[in-house]
Order: structure tokens, then C-alpha cells, then sequence
């Protein structure tokens, strides 16, 4: 298995890691000191011995930070979390703050009123993010201090670094060779006077370089930065232990391979204006290049909008993966509906599901831990299943799956919501809201040059009718066997980034009642352009295609609530998961497709 079901952190340890904390924080002069859950490539996933956040708290949300001062610690969560973060950590000793409702600007000052210095180490913080805090606190009397990292002094059994190897990724899959990319953004740097760029995100190397890693779970990079210069040269910084035999050869003379500690030399010997991403690179990087007054040109990581805006090979593979990775998960839905009520656990569910990927031949890794939660448990927007909170899935609930899987030729994710037994018309009402505004989103028709804040509310606005809505995004990034939560693309009321065509998204609506049950559909898409109408302006527009062709259970939508183009839209979809995934399956998972595809 690749998921295993053991708790990852203990809060019971909490307090006594806080007080040695504290101690460090007493011997350097410190007010405060912060822990954030970002490692230095500001990963959303950390290795183990990046895992700080949840090593001092207990707390494994994928984002937040801790402010840990002498007479108080505040975990920092956004909506996804407000639950989690309850059951996780010693509440005697750390306070959930919401996030970003509560910014750590306004907590600050509330909590050090006579001021004070609050530590921080420079690789695990952005230039931007730092920069933002430091001018919000100007007038409070706090400063901000760079320090060594405190968390790793008093961690004595910290994990070694990663040492996962690094492999070639073919260029049939990829669409283009490395050379290629490097000399495009080379030529880009070039035209903008930059003599270099530093790249320090993990799944931006591993689309240039078509290369990928195993350094961390579900997430296929390898850990490692460099240094792209305007003639396409790259100078590459990671342990010589992760390269395989293949890789000096598919890299070629013109990618230089060096040590992780010759990073900060290089950086001080450069010649600018080099080009840095304040809100990716960690803040070090600036302070290397300034301490050598080697000039700084803020700017993007130039991988960033061409790895998202993906080629016709990425998204012709990555099609193809959806299609065999629906085909594993129709088996398991009709594998669960020959399943008597009562008898499964949501352990069974994720191991089951994970069997049917592994059928495939095809699996590399689960693109995530798979989100199993019945009844109460699906209000936990972000639930990690384990032995102690295991649940037997019970007549009348409903149970959230959120899953995915990595392929060589795409990454998926998908989540569908199912019936256990009997489910009350309250909850039948809620999920076709949510079905609603997943098809909302999937019919849009939009001029290019919007960002993802102008469509959010698409989905939210038959929630909204009713007084109801979720608290997380409409819909994340996803890379081609890359990270399945990818930047800068998102549906989200706070994303600015235009929508482009080639970049892939999730369509994840939700609605969650604490204590009661969960309720989330996500399909994949892509966003294309949109199909010429007659009548209409002379402008471009945009529209999604969906990767995704797995039924949406019929037994949880209350037809009548659906307009009629929401019903042909369904009858429609189900028709096309009929067509292209029913040759795929065996015949006892093909009567069990045409029976879930009926018309309403």
C-alpha cells in the first residue's frame, strides 16, 4: 500500500516541545519565533524532516504556520482546517488563530504590545512573504530577526534529508526536450536583459529539465535548485547521490551538476540583473545576491506559466490517463454497491480503491492520501483516516472519496460522494446544490483574460440561495505526473492569475455541516477555446473540457431541482462516461456503469 493509516503526529508531546522551544527562543534573545509548515522549495508537501509544524504541534494540515511566543502559540489554519486542527493539537497550549481572517500582522502586535524580536530562518520564508510582514509591522516596535533554524536545534531525532533518486522523463510524454525549454526561457531572460533565473520550486526543474524525483510522497520531484542563464546554460545544485546512471546523458554538457552547499557561492559569483521570484524563492537567495550587490530582477519563475499552460502531448497523455484511471474506479463503485451496509470501514475504501489503481499496471504513487470520510467525518474537509478513527460506514450517511493517482502520462484526482444505504432528502437537497454549481462551472462559456476570482461564485451561487457555503477553493492546479495541486491557475475568489488555454484545474464544489456530513464533487478540466457560435461578438472566448468520466451518483440528485440544460448536462456526461469507459471494464463493472449512466 502506499498510503498507511498510523497517525503522523502527537500532540501529546506538544507541551514539552513548545517549553524547548521556548528555551532556544530565551537563549537567542527572542520574543517569538515562526514555524511555518513551508519547507525551503515552499512545497505544499514536506518530507519528514521538513515536517516542523507537525512535529512541535501535532498538527499536519497542508498549510499554516505556528507563531510560537513566551506565553502563547498560535497554529494559523485557513477554513479547510477548523475542525483538524481541533482534534490535532494540545489546546492547553496552542491557539487555533483563523487565517487569513486573523493576519500574523494583527496577532503580533496584539500579543508582544511593548514590541520584541521574533526570529525566523531566511530558507524557509519568502522574500515577498517577509516583506509584506516587516512593512505591516512597521510602527509596532517588532523586528523581524533571520536566524538559524531553532525547531531543527531541539529536534535530536530529526530525519535525515531525502536521498529519493532522480529519473529521466521521456520526451514523447513531455511534448518537447529540455534543451528546447531551456533555450525558449533563456531567450526569454535574454529579451528582458536578466543574465539568469534563479529556480527553486521542485516541480518547476522537473518540467524543464524533464526529469523526475521521489523526495517526497505523492509528488514526483526531486529536491533541487539552479540557475538558468540567458544562453541556456543550467547550473544544477542537488546531492550527486540522487542521479542515476541515465541522467548525465539525457542532461547534456550544457546542464552542469554541483553540490547542494556550492548554491550560495554560485548565487554570490553571479553577474546580474538576476531574476528571483519574491514569492517562491526563499529569502536567502536575495540576501546571497545583496550581501555580493549582485542586482536583483524581481520577477516570476519563468517556468511557471508554460508548465501550466500545457502542450497538446501533455494534455493528450494526461487524457488517456484519466480514462484508465476511470475505468479503476468504476470497478471499485461497483465493487462498493455488491458491498452488504454495515460491512466496510473507511480503511476498506481507501485500500480497495488504491487495489484497483495498482490493477492498472500503471501506478506509480497515489497523487495524495486518499480523503475517506463517513458521516461526521466528510465534514472534515482535508480527513486523514487512521487506525483510532476508523469508521464504519452507517445506513443514512453519506461518504466523501476524494482520491487520485500518478501515472507516467497524467496525474489525476477525483472526488465522488456516495450513498450509504438510505440517505435523508436534507442531504439529497444540499448535494444538488453542490451538483449544480460543479455544472455551472463545466458549461462556462468566458472571455479570455479572466482569472479564477471572476467564475468562483458560478459555483457557489445555488449554495448561496440557501444560506449555505464551502470554505476552501473552487478548483487547484494540476500537473502532467507533477504535483496534483499545481500553481499559479486556481478557481478561487483570491486568484488573479488569467485562465489560459492549456491549463488544467480541478472542479471541486462543496458544502460540509460540522458534525453531520460532507458533500464534495470534483471532476479535472481543461481549459480550451471555446467553439465558434453564430450571433455572436467578435471576441475571444474560453471553455472547459472535462478529463473526467466517472458517473455521479443518481440516488444523491433530486431531479426536480435541476433546470433543464443542468439535466441534459448530466444525461449528457453520463452518456459520454458510458461510451468511453465502458469497453474498458469487465463485464459485471459494465452492466454496473450502464445501470448508473440512466437518464434521470
Amino acid at each position: 500500500m502506499f498510503q498507511s493509516f498510523e497517525e503522523t503526529a502527537d500532540p501529546a508531546q506538544g507541551a514539552a516541545r513548545l517549553a524547548a522551544l521556548r528555551a532556544a527562543m530565551g537563549a537567542e534573545g527572542l520574543a517569538g519565533f515562526l514555524v511555518p509548515r513551508a519547507d525551503m522549495y515552499q512545497g505544499e508537501y514536506v518530507s519528514a524532516r521538513d515536517s516542523r509544524l507537525a512535529w512541535l504541534s501535532g498538527f499536519t494540515g497542508s498549510a499554516g504556520f505556528c507563531a510560537a511566543l513566551m506565553q502563547v502559540a498560535g497554529v494559523f489554519i485557513d477554513g479547510r482546517y477548523r475542525t483538524q486542527v481541533k482534534a490535532q493539537v494540545d489546546l492547553e497550549h496552542f491557539t487555533p488563530v483563523p487565517w487569513p481572517e486573523t493576519g500574523l500582522a494583527e496577532w503580533l502586535p496584539e500579543q508582544l504590545p511593548q514590541g520584541g524580536v521574533v526570529g525566523f530562518d531566511p530558507w524557509l520564508h519568502t522574500a515577498e512573504e517577509i516583506g509584506k510582514l516587516e512593512k505591516a509591522l512597521q510602527d509596532s516596535g517588532i523586528e523581524l530577526r533571520p536566524v538559524g533554524n531553532l525547531v531543527d536545534a531541539i529536534w535530536t531525532d530529526q530525519p535525515e534529508p531525502p536521498m529519493g533518486a532522480i529519473f529521466p522523463y521521456p520526451d514523447d510524454l513531455a511534448g518537447e526536450s529540455h534543451a528546447a525549454k531551456r533555450v525558449r526561457l533563456a531567450g526569454r531572460l535574454a529579451q528582458d536583459g536578466q543574465r539568469a533565473a534563479v529556480i527553486t520550486l521542485p516541480d518547476s526543474l522537473a518540467w524543464l529539465l524533464n526529469i523526475r524525483g521521489s523526495d517526497i510522497p505523492r509528488n514526483p520531484v526531486p529536491h533541487a535548485v539552479a540557475i538558468l542563464h540567458d544562453d541556456g546554460k543550467l547550473d544544477l545544485f542537488v546531492d550527486p547521490a540522487k542521479v542515476g546512471d541515465d541522467e548525465p546523458a539525457h542532461l547534456g554538457e550544457d546542464v552542469t551538476i554541483q553540490a547542494p552547499d556550492a548554491f550560495a557561492g554560485a548565487l554570490r559569483a553571479l553577474s546580474g540583473p538576476v531574476r528571483v521570484d519574491k514569492g517562491s524563492a526563499p529569502l536567502q537567495v536575495s540576501r546571497e545576491l545583496q550581501a555580493a550587490s549582485v542586482e536583483i530582477a524581481w520577477g516570476q519563475d519563468p517556468c511557471i506559466l508554460p508548465k501550466a499552460c500545457k502542450n497538446a502531448t501533455e494534455i493528450a497523455n494526461t487524457a488517456e490517463a484519466h480514462l484508465m484511471d476511470a475505468a479503476a474506479i468504476c470497478e471499485f463503485l461497483c465493487w462498493y454497491d455488491e458491498q452488504p451496509i454495515g460491512s466496510l470501514t473507511e480503511i476498506d475504501m481507501v485500500t480497495e480503491l488504491e487495489n484497483r489503481r495498482r490493477a492498472t499496471n500503471a501506478l506509480r504513487d497515489i497523487s495524495f492520501d486518499t480523503i475517506s470520510g463517513t458521516g461526521p467525518n466528510g465534514a472534515v474537509i482535508h480527513y486523514r483516516v487512521t487506525h483510532d478513527s476508523n469508521a464504519t460506514l452507517e445506513n443514512g450517511q453519506m461518504i466523501v472519496l476524494d482520491s487520485g493517482g500518478q501515472y507516467l502520462n497524467g496525474t489525476t484526482d477525483i472526488t465522488r460522494t456516495l450513498p450509504v444505504g438510505d440517505v435523508g432528502d436534507e442531504e439529497k437537497t444540499c448535494f444538488t446544490r453542490v451538483l449544480q454549481g460543479m455544472i455551472g462551472i463545466s458549461r462556462l462559456r468566458f472571455p479570455a483574460g479572466l482569472a479564477g476570482r471572476d467564475i468562483d461564485a458560478i459555483a457557489r451561487a445555488p449554495l448561496w440561495q440557501a444560506g449555505l457555503d464551502y470554505n476552501h477553493g473552487t478548483g487547484h492546479g494540476v500537473g502532467v505526473f507533477l504535483c496534483v495541486h499545481e500553481g499559479p491557475q486556481r478557481i478561487s475568489r483570491v486568484s488573479e492569475v488569467a485562465l489560459k488555454p492549456g491549463m488544467i484545474l480541478s472542479n471541486e464544489p462543496g458544502y460540509y455541516r460540522e458534525g453531520a456530513f460532507g458533500i464534495r464533487i470534483e471532476n479535472l478540466i481543461v481549459v480550451e477555446d471555446a467553439a465558434a457560435l453564430d450571433g455572436a461578438d467578435d471576441r475571444d472566448m474560453l471553455s472547459f473540457k472535462t478529463l473526467t468520466w466517472v458517473p455521479i451518483d443518481r440516488r444523491l440528485i433530486r431531479a426536480d431541482m435541476l433546470s433543464q440544460g443542468e439535466r441534459d448536462w448530466i444525461n449528457a456526461y453520463h452518456d459520454a462516461c458510458r461510451d468511453k469507459i465502458g469497453p474498458r471494464l469487465s463485464g459485471p463493472a459494465r452492466i454496473w456503469l450502464r445501470d448508473a449512466t440512466q437518464p434521470l
